[in-house]
């Protein structure tokens, strides 16, 4: 573990060339003191590392020299996917390995051009970053989520329960992979002879069988998630609504639905009446549908079918009933 750390702080030093002991202490999760010490290991095997006290000190490496201890163990080669994507690598079980493949490939980029290579490298590092979460998302507690890639990086087959519309299902599956979709993570799977898909956060509980599940061989993960999001969205819209919508109405759908809001351009046309369109929108079950659209408020008109005109105004009536009993209540 040691060993580890000190080929990372030099690696580190390298590219920065000069990094606080507190920085270091915090990056690698000990003390400052152990730090220090490691600088001390260091300087004893020959590498020109020293501490520099003062206001801009620090631990320093001497400028131009470059460690060659660069190749990737078979843990970092097997997180070097998901190097720079820290948070994900860390659900999985992966994050010291991704990060440190990371560092070593930095370290390794070739010096023609002085530093040029490493400070652009640096550079990218610095100035873009994944968020995988929405607006307002949380992470899901993911227990099962690093034994589940383990098994899945195995090829071991699994048994597990998990919370389904009808309740809770016992299952016998064959991992074929894990997906993350807008902060969620999504288990692909074949069980009964079929490929199918559910989310980590619904398992209630998991054994990793001593049977070994070998993957389909033309199964291709991407390509079937592609086709599951595309096959997912046209069976949940499937249905059409025509409605007036005003220029904010569609400033709305924009940052409500992408998906729905570039249908709507692909039809919209305007109207007689100044700043409003009329145009088409997919949409789902008409009770749930009403409650999406009211979130547009007074800036969209449902034109057609019927069933969701009146549910609509069933759910506006709703709301009016309980926030005049609330208001009586009050009063009272």
């Amino acid at each position: 573990m040691r060993s580890s750390r000190l080929l990372s702080i030099l690696l580190r030093l390298q590219l920065q060339g000069r990094c606080s002991a507190s920085e270091l202490a915090r990056l690698f999760e000990v003390s400052v003191r152990t730090i220090y010490r490691d600088v001390d290991g260091l300087s004893a095997a020959g590498v020109p590392v020293y501490a520099e006290r003062g206001r801009h000190g620090g631990i320093v490496l001497r400028e131009g020299y470059r460690a060659r201890a660069t190749a990737l163990s078979a843990e970092e080669a097997q997180g070097l996917p998901l190097a720079g994507l820290g948070g994900v690598a860390s659900d999985l079980g992966l994050g010291p390995e991704a990060a440190s493949a990371q560092l070593k490939l930095l370290a390794s980029l070739p010096l023609e051009g002085g530093a040029d290579a490493l400070a652009k490298a640096q550079r990218m590092a610095e100035r873009f970053h994944l968020d995988p979460l929405p607006w307002y998302g949380r992470a899901e507690a993911l227990a099962h989520l690093p034994l589940l890639a383990a098994a899945l990086w195995h090829d071991q087959a699994l048994s597990l329960s998990y919370a389904a519309w009808r309740g809770e299902r016992q299952l016998r599956v064959a991992p074929l992979g894990l997906v993350l979709k807008g902060g969620l993570w999504y288990l692909v799977v074949q069980a009964a002879g079929r490929t199918r898909h559910f989310r980590v956060s619904s398992i209630l509980s998991l054994e990793v069988l001593p049977e070994s599940a070998p993957r389909p061989r033309r199964f291709e993960l991407a390509d079937y998630w592609r086709k599951a999001v595309q096959r997912f969205e046209a069976e949940l819209m499937c249905e059409r609504a025509r409605v007036k919508i005003s220029d904010e109405g569609l400033r709305l759908l924009r940052a409500q639905s992408p998906a729905m809001a570039e249908h709507a351009q692909q039809s919209l046309r305007k109207t007689t009446q100044p700043g409003w369109f009329e145009t088409e929108l997919p949409i789902e079950a008409a009770p749930y549908s009403a409650r999406q659209l009211l979130r547009m408020g007074s800036e969209l008109i449902v034109l057609s079918p019927k069933t969701l005109r009146e549910a609509l105004l069933a759910e506006a009536a709703a709301v009016l009933a309980l926030y005049s009993r609330k208001a009586n209540d009050l009063r009272a």
